[in-house]
């Protein structure tokens, strides 16, 4: 039996023929996409019945798109760990299987959140743009072992950091929906406590959560107002997480002394968001999860569950 899939995962299809042998050898045809960021349904309607499979980014498979693609459609291989974008309730009645691989990028986006945390305590940037002007002038910063963290949603990318923040000093609060274990408690010295606790006394906070119904939106106009007119809100998890206009607000009224974003609601940021015209905003396109190894270990895994969606057996000696 021939199969056909479709490759649309932007950070895949440049290095393809890396892996062509994988689907070359099964005799599998591959399309590859047009691919900027991700495919809206309309751009997906078209290859409606045409593939049995997917190795997708953030592509919107909505319940009218898995409708259009099925019965032929068997399997949605998410490069990477958000399925946010992906109707699973139509896929689930549709016996689609939906395959990602979480916790891949733990290590590089902890590393981001730790990079954002030390430019905002230790002013570095701030200071050498000074410099290079001509300033002779010091502006204070803070050490972290005095600041205190507050990590939203401690999965293996929270934990990441917590981890990190351990090794600076600094003070540790979580808040999660579901129960931790005792054991990483004591590990990193983090303390469970209230989301509205959390916001109340964190000088930084870090967002790790999916996007879901009930995170949607989680911080909010009511959130931001219970944060310290110095805190700095980090989200390196998805865009929908944060009221975008809300936090726009609190930034325009200094209300939050500061954020930094690699996620956005809309991608690629629209050119007249006003955060490209914050200087206490630092921005980045969605780039937390940068690490070569990291991504040839997603290509290789998104693969492996492309194949098995389509009941076919792996071998990794190819």
């Amino acid at each position: 039996m021939s199969f056909k899939v479709l490759l649309s995962a932007p950070y895949m299809i440049p290095v393809f023929d890396r892996y062509r042998a994988y689907f070359d050898q099964r005799g599998i045809q591959v399309e590859i996409a047009q691919v900027a960021e991700r495919l809206d349904e309309t751009s997906l309607l078209p290859y409606a019945g045409e593939i049995d499979g997917t190795i997708c980014g953030d592509d919107h498979y909505t319940r009218r798109v898995i409708v259009r693609f099925s019965p032929r459609l068997k399997v949605i291989s998410k490069w990477g760990a958000g399925i946010d974008s992906i109707d699973l309730e139509a896929a689930h009645e549709f016996n689609v299987q939906v395959l990602n691989t979480p916790g891949a990028f733990a290590n590089p986006v902890a590393d981001t959140v730790l990079q954002y945390i030390l430019i905002f305590a230790r002013k570095g940037p701030l200071l050498d743009h000074g410099m290079k002007l001509g300033n002779w002038q010091k502006i204070p910063g803070r050490s972290l072992h005095e600041c205190t963290l507050g990590v939203i949603g401690v999965g293996k990318i929270g934990r990441a950091v917590l981890r990190r923040a351990k090794s600076f000093g600094m003070r540790l609060l979580a808040n999660d929906i579901v129960k931790i274990s005792d054991e990483f408690i004591e590990e990193v010295g983090v303390e469970m406590t209230s989301l509205t606790r959390l916001l109340k006394e964190a000088d930084f906070i870090s967002l790790h959560c999916d996007l879901n119904p009930g995170s949607t939106n989680l911080i909010d106009e009511q959130a931001l107002s219970l944060v310290k007119p110095d805190a700095v809100l980090i989200n390196t998890s998805r865009g929908g997480v944060v009221d975008q206009n809300a936090l726009i607000g609190a930034l325009q009224s200094a209300s939050i002394g500061g954020a930094a974003l690699d996620v956005f609601d809309v991608e690629p940021l629209p050119e007249d968001s006003p955060l490209l015209m914050m200087d206490q905003v630092l921005l980045a396109p969605h780039n937390a999860n940068s690490s070569p190894s990291a991504w040839a270990k997603v290509h290789q895994n998104s693969i492996r569950n492309l194949f098995k969606g389509l009941g076919l057996e792996w071998d990794e000696t190819l």
